[in-house]
């Protein structure tokens, strides 16, 4: 009952992932969250302590279960990583309101109930949240109207979150990855945008999933006690780029 518990949504593979296995380094016990049963099953093997919980956090009693269940099972919640969340990039003539119900409905309804589950628990602990948006959010890109939106939507939950759960002692806030280097991304990232990224991003690389992974657990941590309400960009500089053209940063 004194061991910390975190519960992270998409744990079956990259970000949170390396959530996961970070938490577990630093002696917290985990509930790992993903829809995707088989996936989730083969990633939680041989990680100890854990219990996986294959739900789906858009549905408002499977996210009143996720709750309940890791409390049944670990007593207590000290922190939760609304990690989950999926993406759907294509034009906005082309977004029917079928594909924009589907991405708010995990990226967004999707943090707001299973943070509204766990809240009891943590005003128990004095917890923390950490909403897991994107640089997508921040900045506008094409074909990203019903992601980025999801995003930006996600970010001002987090302030709400922090403005009106911070009497009770819990901690808000919110970690936009830029481009980081997963499976996935590798796999639909041709050299051409890669070098792309790289050209746009004063770091001149992708981010990791360690990387990510140490700044949701610091926020997470007593190290980050007075910190709450806060919207932190982990994209080696991208959303800077904003203000110059890498073509004229290059020429200095």
């Amino acid at each position: 009952m004194d061991t910390k518990t975190a519960i992270v949504t998409g744990a079956a593979r990259g970000i949170g992932l390396a959530t996961a296995k970070r938490f577990l380094s630093m002696g917290w016990q985990v509930a790992m969250v993903d829809w995707d049963n088989e996936t989730l099953a083969q990633a939680s093997r041989g990680l100890d302590p854990v219990c996986t919980l294959p739900h789906d956090i858009s549905q408002p009693d499977q996210a009143s279960a996720i709750a309940a269940k890791t409390l049944d099972r670990f007593g207590r919640i000290d922190a939760l990583v609304n990690n989950a969340g999926i993406a759907d990039f294509g034009p906005i003539e082309d977004t029917d309101f079928a594909r924009w119900r589907e991405v708010m409905s995990v990226n967004l309804d999707g943090t707001f109930l299973v943070s509204q589950a766990a809240v009891p628990a943590l005003k128990a602990s004095r917890g923390a949240i950490v909403n897991i948006a994107s640089i997508s959010g921040l900045r506008a890109s094409t074909l990203r109207v019903a992601y980025g939106t999801s995003k930006a939507a996600v970010m001002h939950l987090t302030l709400q979150q922090a403005v009106e759960l911070g009497e009770y002692g819990i901690r808000a806030n919110c970690v936009c990855p830029g481009p980081v280097r997963t499976k996935l991304a590798m796999a639909v990232h041709s050299q051409e945008i890669i070098d792309a990224y790289h050209d746009a991003i004063p770091l001149n690389r992708y981010g990791s999933e360690d990387e990510i992974a140490a700044l949701i657990a610091f926020l997470c941590s007593e190290d980050a006690s007075y910190v709450t309400g806060q919207i932190i960009a982990a994209d080696g500089g991208f959303d800077a780029t904003g203000i110059g053209l890498p073509a004229l940063r290059g020429s200095k």
